[in-house]
């Protein structure tokens, strides 16, 4: 099965070449005290509780603020806290906030303030959840020390708090707070370095932020994905959604907007030859593709049937489609975790090597039971790597036989369609495809499709308990290498239960002008960046 995108680069790059491209003009004022942005997608929903798209994380991380960052070697450092301390073996958690943040209303930011934001987190984030279980009461002992009573010690407390999975656990005012957590929260008060401008956002068109004139950096350590100060040198930030990829590149190189988060291949050949512009990795870890499936609903409530288009993926079609023919920019034969990270392993994945096969997945399904029920792939047309994957997974739906009904759409639109519930004859969806960045896939604790937990579950809602089971030994592994062997029986489970198909990972690339220095690696962070 092969995928022709990879073809179609070579020409596509050479048309670019040799037609102008489309002009983007905007308005320069103040410019050097101004970054502009082309975003990964369109910003639709402001609450990353309630959503784990990442440019809705992104955004976050400008308005809001952890208790603790984590840096690029994935350790907990201070940020919002002043410091933590246990007692009674480790039962008795005390968290002291810093004293000087402030929300961007000019309130205190409290004890009170984390604790109803923490509870509210709980009820989502994978390690969230998995913290609660362990919290006797978190209470507020005063307006500046946060206190957890805890069941028994749990080691990762610091790490559960300092997350950059989608669902960090930002700290906002209580009154938010008190907010469902299956509810949006549209009111942006936080206590980040930047304000949203609600004024100016257009969804589709704009969203600008404006420098918090009063945030509070830590005085500690340094810039280190999440860690360390925040400092802000730009007065505005403006996200430009621009869909068309040869406009964008066109503002890019006349110096309109600074920085293209998400090129496609083709658009990196022509911006490579620009020696004002770099093309390099956002993040130095890869981001990991998955394919999803609806397991309330027919055809995939059927193991079996999950199990059948094991054969007929392959992964370097799904990242080559992405990123190009290049195979140095891509990752097969990949699991459950991150590649070149601790946990990473190939247990149980012989089902996703080896030779592929349309005709041996149409067979399995044949003898699953499968006899044409419909089912739905939904999928976006404006955010690189998801829409590349849903083209990839569309055709081979199709080449199954599958009684296939995709549905194109944009990515804000995606975002909400996945949480329906109903089945495909009320709306519903059977298969998407996304991407989750390195550190989502680095362990069990914040791995949203790893979960198998039922209706509490991410998108797909798959209810396995071996993995629930398997998720909650790892977290009491006394050792790296206990939890590396829990690892391996993790990934069997998926393998044979498929709560979702890893098809690959991927470098992501990002092309910023070359007067921007102090880009922090990790995701499209505008903290500590400055122009030449």
């Amino acid at each position: 099965m092969t995928f022709h995108r990879r073809g179609l680069l070579a020409g596509a790059a050479a048309g670019l070449a040799a037609a102008p491209l489309s002009r983007f003009a905007i308005a320069q004022p103040a410019r050097d005290r101004v970054l502009r942005l082309v975003p990964q997608a369109n910003l639709t929903s402001l609450d990353p509780i309630w959503t784990t798209a990442n440019i809705t994380r992104n955004h976050a991380y400008m308005i809001h603020d952890t208790l603790f960052g984590m840096d690029g070697q994935f350790s907990p450092q201070p940020q919002l806290a002043e410091g933590l301390v246990e007692e009674d073996d480790g039962r008795r958690v005390t968290v002291t906030l810093r004293d000087g943040p402030r929300f961007h209303d000019g309130e205190k930011v409290r004890a009170q303030d984390a604790v109803a934001s923490l509870q509210r987190w709980m009820k989502r984030s994978p390690i969230g959840q998995k913290l609660a279980t362990f919290v006797e009461e978190l209470s507020a002992a005063d307006d500046r020390r946060v206190v957890f009573r805890l069941k028994q010690r749990f080691p990762m407390l610091k790490a559960a708090l300092a997350q950059v999975s989608n669902s960090p656990a930002f700290i906002i005012p209580e009154r938010l707070a008190q907010t469902d957590a299956f509810t949006q929260i549209r009111d942006t008060t936080g206590c980040g370095p930047f304000r949203f401008k609600a004024d100016e956002f257009n969804s589709g068109s704009m969203v600008v932020y404006e420098r918090n004139a009063d945030y509070s950096p830590t005085p500690v350590g340094r810039p280190s994905l999440t860690a360390g100060p925040k400092q802000v040198h730009f007065d505005r930030v403006e996200w430009h959604i621009i869909t068309d990829a040869s406009t964008a590149a066109a503002a890019l190189q006349t110096g309109e907007i600074d920085w293209f988060e998400q090129p496609p291949p083709e658009i990196q050949m022509l911006l490579k030859r620009s020696r004002q512009l770099a093309i390099e990795e956002i993040d130095p870890l890869p981001l990991v593709g998955i394919l999803r499936v609806n397991h309330l609903h027919a055809p995939f409530n059927d193991k079996k049937v999950r199990q059948a288009l094991l054969p007929a993926v392959n992964q370097s079609d799904y990242m080559s489609a992405i990123v190009g023919p290049d195979p140095a920019l891509y990752f097969d034969e990949v699991g459950v975790f991150t590649p070149g990270t601790p946990l990473a392993n190939k247990a149980g994945l012989e089902p996703l090597m080896g030779p592929r096969s349309i005709d041996r997945a149409k067979a399995l399904l044949k003898e699953a039971g499968y006899t044409d029920q419909p089912m739905r792939l939904i999928g976006p047309t404006d955010i690189l790597a998801p829409a590349a994957m849903s083209q990839v997974g569309a055709d081979m739906v199709r080449r199954l036989g599958m009684n296939a009904d995709i549905v194109f759409g944009d990515w804000g639109t995606v975002v909400q369609r996945r949480t329906s519930r109903e089945p495909v004859d009320k709306g519903g969806w059977s298969m998407l495809f996304t991407s989750f960045s390195s550190f989502d896939f680095v362990d069990p604790a914040a791995h949203f499709p790893l979960r198998g937990n039922g209706t509490a579950a991410w998108p797909g809602w798959p209810d396995i308990p071996k993995l629930e089971a398997l998720r909650d030994r790892w977290f009491l592994a006394p050792d790296l290498a206990a939890q590396k062997t829990i690892a391996e029986e993790i990934q069997r489970v998926v393998m044979d239960e498929v709560p979702y198909i890893p098809v690959g990972a991927y470098k992501s690339m990002t092309a910023i002008n070359r007067n921007l220095q102090g880009r922090v690696p990790g995701f499209a962070i505008m903290w500590n960046m400055r122009r030449a």
